[in-house]
Order: structure tokens, then sequence, then C-alpha cells
């Protein structure tokens, strides 16, 4: 195996703190779990090249809990982030999507555009937001960080 095989997650699993949602929901995060798996570079600080690396997420009192563990299940390390530096980023992105799929369904491609440009932004900034968070704790490229961000928000997404 080569170091890019070492440095990635190979599963993620949402534990019971996660809670179940709509069968909408519950795709949507699959589908970013799926994307999640299929292309990442992760590598907890400090554990150079002992990967690849299982994930496990939960939350408590609005704590994003990242339980790293190798491929054979032994645990590496736990982190705890506060969520409250996304919530805004969050809650922004929440609200441009919205005006995103309504905007699909009744506005110009222009406006679609000018829409889609603005939530990507936002996507962005979001996934930057996380990266700083994860920094000294978890090594992270920004495609991997952005699909990160995208199941945090799945992961508050009610349907």
């Amino acid at each position: 195996m080569t170091a890019t095989d070492m440095a990635r997650l190979i599963d993620v699993e949402l534990d019971e703190t996660i809670g179940r949602s709509t069968p909408d929901v519950e795709h949507e995060r699959a589908v970013a779990i799926f994307d999640l798996i299929e292309e990442n570079s992760f590598r907890p600080v400090g554990d150079e090249g002992h990967g690849p690396y299982r994930l496990k997420i939960s939350l408590a009192e609005s704590r994003l809990i990242f339980a790293i563990a190798r491929e054979n299940g032994d645990e590496v390390v736990t982190h705890i982030l506060s969520l409250t530096p996304l919530r805004k980023v969050v809650k922004d992105y929440f609200m441009i999507c919205e005006s995103y799929y309504e905007a699909i369904r009744a506005s110009s491609p222009s406006k679609i555009e000018a829409i889609d440009m603005g939530r990507r932004g936002l996507h962005n900034e979001g996934s930057q937001a996380l990266m700083d968070r994860l920094n000294g704790k978890i090594e992270v490229d920004f495609d991997t960080a952005r699909r990160l961000f995208t199941l945090v928000c799945v992961l508050h997404w009610r349907g």
C-alpha cells in the first residue's frame, strides 16, 4: 500500500446519537458518506502511515465527536469539536439551498446560476471553517473537507 492508500477513510459510521430521519434525509446521508469514502485524504496528526482509518461520528451537546480507528478496529484517537463556530454557515447554507431548490422550479437559468454560485461559495466557507476546526487534529485536503462539511450539513437536516 502507498502512503496515499494509508492516509484515507475506508468506513464512516453514524452512531445512534445522530438519530434517524426521513427516507430522503437518510438517502442524502448515505450519498454523503459514499462520496466521502470514495475519495478522501484523512490522517490523524502524528499517526504516520498507520491507516487506512474508520470514522465513527456521534453528537453530544452541540459537539461533533470523531472516533477514529484503524482498519482492524483498534482505536487511534477521539476528537470532540464544538459545532458552534459552524452553526451560522450551516444555517446560511441551508437557507441558500432552499432558495436554490425553489429557483430550479421557477426561475431563469441566470438566476439559478447566481444562486448556485452563492451556494458553492458558502459551501467552500463552511469547508474551510471545518478544516480550521480540524487543524492540529486531523489532516484533510480541501476536497475531503468539502465532503465532510456536506456530511455535517446532512446530519443536521431534518427533511
